[in-house]
């Protein structure tokens, strides 16, 4: 049994759903203090329990009076079951949700401030009203914001940081992993295959991101390019909860061999729309496409990803483990996933002790110094 942290009051109250992020900001913490991570823990004892007629509870076996407690959960994660009726079900976003807000409730309000830190937003798609539908991932927020003892949340790489605007009680703090994405992969790609570079947008949503990744690039060393594709949409039909794509029109220099070609975007759901753009630059001879995404959820599997690759149309995907990435997938060579959770430790340090963490959202200076080194 590992020991309580005595001397400070931040604990971390890690759900199932991301215990194997949390048990690494855990033990970058740790480090931070001086700990030994074999023999303390900022983690706090708890019981996330299903009933068989589907409700749930969480109960926690410990003290959390006073704390400075911050909570991390993976809604993404659907590897968790339970059992109702009979039947095994897998947890959804929506099991998840209500756990959060149930361990939020079993605080009792002893707590002094509770920080919910969710990387994957709740609903971060349904973001603005496009029919009679409610605005989820605001109506989710601004009910943690009026949750007692709720004082701050923090998301990785939300879909639209406007959504910011439905709460006005807890600050939001939408955070980036490109710094970590981008050290992983300029280390990775030799110095031919950085030499000449394409940033591609997969959609207009995605160009200022392209834009970031461009700019982390402004190096003398690199010859730069920006192209992006425009999706056109069939509006009269609903496919799966999408309007199908009916094309991907792309703009940008055509004069392209010898590029490598790097698409951005927040996420990979089904891989759609960005095989659809692959299959494009392929047809102005790039030599490399990568890919780099913040979350890979593969809702349709990897086995297209598996046949691109060994096809030559795809060279990588370069993700984070923000959210659940099956053990499987994670043996596959050209998935590389990059480790986000230091950065999650400096964040949750600086807000616990007050600090500021300007420095940890806005510094895009970090890429360039890695290149010159390389290419020095």
């Amino acid at each position: 049994m590992k020991d309580r942290i005595e001397r400070d009051n931040l604990r971390l109250m890690v759900f199932s759903s991301a215990k194997e992020l949390g048990e690494l900001v855990d033990r970058h913490l740790l480090e931070m203090y001086g700990l030994d991570a074999d023999n303390y823990t900022f983690q706090i004892a708890l019981k996330e329990l299903f009933f068989e007629d589907g409700h749930q509870k969480i109960e926690i076996d410990e003290t959390v009076r006073g704390k400075d407690l911050f909570i991390l959960t993976d809604i993404g994660n659907y590897s968790l079951v339970y059992n109702m009726h009979g039947f095994i079900n897998h947890t959804s976003p929506n099991d998840l949700m209500f756990q959060l807000k149930d361990g939020i409730g079993a605080c009792n309000s002893h707590v002094d401030k509770i920080s919910v830190v969710m990387p994957l937003l709740f609903a971060g798609r349904q973001h603005r009203k496009n029919a009679r539908e409610n605005l989820a991932c605001g109506a989710t927020l601004h009910e943690i914001d009026n949750m007692s003892k709720v004082r701050g949340f923090i998301t990785f790489d939300a879909h639209d940081p406007g959504v910011e605007h439905a709460i006005h009680n807890m600050e939001f703090n939408n955070f980036y992993p490109t710094n970590s994405i981008l050290e992983r992969l300029i280390n990775d790609l030799s110095l031919d295959e950085l030499k000449k570079i394409v940033f591609v947008a997969p959609d207009n949503g995605a160009t200022g991101r392209r834009n970031v990744y461009l700019n982390s690039f402004n190096s003398k060393y690199i010859h730069r390019e920006a192209g992006s594709f425009v999706k056109q949409r069939d509006y009269n039909h609903l496919v799966g909860g999408k309007y199908p794509v009916i094309s991907h029109d792309y703009s940008g220099n055509s004069e392209l061999d010898g590029f490598t070609a790097i698409i951005s975007d927040d996420m990979i759901s089904s891989g759609g729309s960005m095989f659809d753009c692959i299959d494009e630059l392929n047809k102005y001879h790039v030599s490399h496409i990568y890919v780099c995404v913040t979350y890979a959820l593969f809702t349709r599997g990897i086995e297209q990803f598996k046949e691109y690759v060994d096809q030559g149309k795809l060279d990588g995907v370069y993700t984070t483990n923000l959210s659940y990435i099956p053990e499987e997938y994670k043996k596959e060579k050209w998935l590389h996933i990059c480790d986000v959770s230091e950065y999650l430790a400096e964040i949750i340090y600086n807000i616990h002790h007050d600090l500021s963490i300007s420095s940890l959202m806005n510094d895009k200076s970090y890429p360039v110094k890695i290149l010159e080194n390389k290419f020095k």
